[in-house]
């Protein structure tokens, strides 16, 4: 029996390769004689260019720069350099990882706009930019600052400062970026602003609180205004798909140019996954929580409709499953199998990998004819 193992990371407690590794492990406990097919997935959030550099192996070189993380401490960014074309991870510059206490008000995304000078340093054609997983609400304004963009306000202090925004020249970005094909990898179609806006989807996660989370959407709609214009026309990029990822960096980037694709299409594409998936006889995915989040966009149904274009059986093996059967199935997943199912989540988050290996040594011996 061939396998395919393309989990997502399991965040907080496992990258997407040491998830792979302990499902894997377990796995072959019970049904060793089965072949299994590792591939490490990302969406365009955290492990983006950890993935890729996998699958682009020697043919790409990873360089370390120092930039601002979200709340201004210097932290280490990743560029996956491959031919003239430079990989980056937003996650790495502005990610909820890098935070202790979340301060979303005056979080920026200013060290993704230096992580984008440094690609253009190493003589980058291309650059594409992944995201998702961000501390910041701020709609790219640090990151249009770190790129030479000037205002009536601070640019890079978050949120907050952008209150009383009137005017945004943008002439000094468009000139850096002369010449530079930008492209986002997205883990979410959620549009910038409104009630399925970026702020109200994802702003509680990042710490808003309801009142900020009002206060923020409007600051962000008098930001469009004024770097966009007033008219609906003018002011149409901020509804388009994407543009809400990363707390508004896909309008940013949209804004300057760049075109969006899915985060999940772009590396299932680089990984081979579709091609691979033809060739096996079941398809494992999985992540920290499988929920109702999990829909386009994600991982899980990224790897999902892989499996379901190929004609295989996808299953889920995940820390938690918050989803019904029917909602299981509509995602085209044939069962989904949870941690926390079987030992309370503390237990669970303590060891991870070894909780992980027990329960896919489980599942083995339903989905595989050579389990023992």
């Amino acid at each position: 029996m061939r396998i395919i193992v393309a989990p997502d990371k399991f965040a907080g407690t496992l990258s997407a390769p040491e998830a792979a590794d302990a499902i894997a492990a377990g796995w072959r406990r019970t049904a060793p004689d089965d072949e299994l097919v590792l591939v490490p997935i990302a969406d365009g959030g955290p492990g983006f260019v950890d993935v890729l550099s996998q699958s682009f192996g020697q043919e790409a070189r990873l360089e370390l720069v120092s930039v601002l993380g979200p709340n201004g401490a210097s932290v280490p960014v990743s560029l996956l350099v491959v031919a003239d074309t430079v990989y980056l991870e937003s996650a790495q510059a502005c990610g909820l990882h890098l935070v202790d206490k979340p301060e979303p008000m005056t979080a920026s995304t200013f060290g993704v706009g230096q992580a984008i000078l440094a690609a253009i340093a190493t003589g980058a054609r291309r650059i594409v930019v992944g995201l998702g997983g961000s501390a910041t609400n701020d709609g790219g304004a640090g990151l249009v600052a770190a790129l030479g963009a000037t205002a009536n306000v601070p640019l890079d202090q978050g949120p907050a400062a952008l209150a009383g925004i009137e005017t945004v020249d943008l002439a000094a970005v468009n000139a850096t970026l002369a010449g530079i094909e930008l492209l986002v990898a997205a883990d979410v179609e959620t549009q910038l602003l409104g009630m399925f806006g970026a702020t109200k989807t994802f702003g509680p996660q990042k710490g808003l609180t309801d009142e900020q989370i009002l206060s923020v959407d409007h600051l962000l709609d008098r930001y469009v205004e004024a770097v966009c214009g007033s008219t609906p026309a003018e002011r149409r990029v901020a509804d388009e798909k994407g543009a809400g990822a990363a707390g508004g960096l896909g309008f940013a980037l949209l804004l300057l140019g760049a075109k969006i694709t899915s985060g999940i299409g772009l590396v299932a594409e680089a990984t081979g996954l579709r091609e691979l998936a033809q060739g096996a006889d079941l398809v494992i995915t999985g992540e920290g929580a499988f929920d109702y989040s999990s829909r386009a966009g994600k991982v899980v149904h990224g790897v999902a409709q892989a499996a379901s274009a190929a004609a295989r059986p996808c299953i889920v093996i995940a820390g938690r499953v918050d989803v019904g059967a029917r909602e299981i199935r509509a995602l085209g997943i044939e069962s989904a199998y949870g941690v926390t199912d079987r030992v309370d989540e503390a237990v669970a988050m303590a060891e991870p990998a070894r909780h992980l290996q027990e329960l896919a040594a489980r599942v083995a011996r339903t989905w595989s004819p050579n389990s023992r």
